[in-house]
């Protein structure tokens, strides 16, 4: 069972009332968008299993998911297209996501937490979290709706761009994927300004 540090009621004693989590998914894969999931937690809450995404089976997760939006009181996800991750970089990329899921939430937050501790540009309070999505509960949960909506996409994916096996590795580095890039060359959603050979592993 996973314990999280209650950093939501800690801010809520100090005064803040809503409270979002952000994580992203996407960051490392070569191809398809990064994807940012902004939550903002039902109080006292309880989700069984909840857990960082990247420890959770695809099915737990999946599982999760609705139970998750349930239990919120605003959500948010966006995308950002493998485009603009090679115009603006991951990094920014990333930052411009999180960006956009706090101004598309209908539920303004008073606060933030986020996942990592990058510079943001989000506009109001944040603060960042070091291993957020194993210690805190709603960043925790925005990574488990980014990585199952992330995983949604690479699927829808694969139907196009069925040779390079984007249902199974995601877009991310394996040895087959790599093989795939060099054997039939970039599809539309590749990142270019990523190192796509087999060297790079």
């Amino acid at each position: 069972m996973t314990v999280f540090i209650p950093v939501e009621a800690q801010l809520k004693r100090k005064g803040f009332v809503f409270i979002a989590g952000i994580d992203e998914a996407g960051r490392g894969p070569l191809a398809g968008p990064v994807v940012s999931a902004a939550v903002i937690l039902k109080e006292r809450v309880r989700i069984p299993g909840l857990n960082d995404s990247k420890v959770l089976t695809e099915k737990k997760r999946e599982e999760l998911f609705p139970i998750i939006i349930e239990n919120s009181i605003d959500f948010s996800i966006t995308f950002v297209s493998h485009i603009w991750v090679d115009k603006i970089n991951i990094l920014n990329a990333t930052r411009l996501a999180n960006h956009l899921c706090i101004r598309n939430l209908k539920q303004k937050p008073d606060i933030v937490i986020i996942d990592g501790r990058d510079k943001q540009i989000i506009k109001g309070p944040f603060l960042n979290f070091i291993k957020g999505d194993r210690h805190v509960k709603s960043i925790a949960a925005a990574s488990v709706l980014a990585k199952v909506a992330r995983d949604r996409v690479m699927k829808e994916y694969d139907k196009e761009f069925s040779k390079y096996g984007f249902t199974q590795h995601k877009g991310y580095g394996t040895r087959k994927h790599r093989a795939n890039i060099i054997k039939y060359g970039t599809c539309e959603i590749h990142r270019k300004s990523y190192n796509l050979s087999l060297q790079a592993m």
